[in-house]
């Protein structure tokens, strides 16, 4: 996960709205099922869609909690973080 990718993201669902990103990792799923990807084409598609998802999580928690993007990425990153480590 790139946080300055995440942060990008997150701008652009506070701009627009929430339902693009939603439809671009669907999209971005769908192109995984072509058999003729490599595996670094692979790599890279999931690396963006992890980080829609956590522009999504993000957005939760800021609309949820009422943090601040930089409160609700801190927060997202601890969690993401503390996963890793158990």
């Amino acid at each position: 996960m790139k946080l300055p990718i995440i942060r990008q993201i997150s701008s652009f669902i506070e701009s627009n709205d929430e339902d693009y990103v939603n439809e671009a990792i669907e999209t971005l799923e769908a192109i995984t099922e072509v058999s003729s990807l490599k595996d670094e084409e692979l790599d890279v598609i999931g690396e963006l869609i992890s980080n829609m998802y956590g522009a999504l999580e993000v957005q939760k928690l800021m609309k949820d909690e009422g943090l601040n993007q930089k409160e609700a990425i801190n927060t997202f990153m601890k969690r993401v973080l503390g996963s890793i480590d158990k």
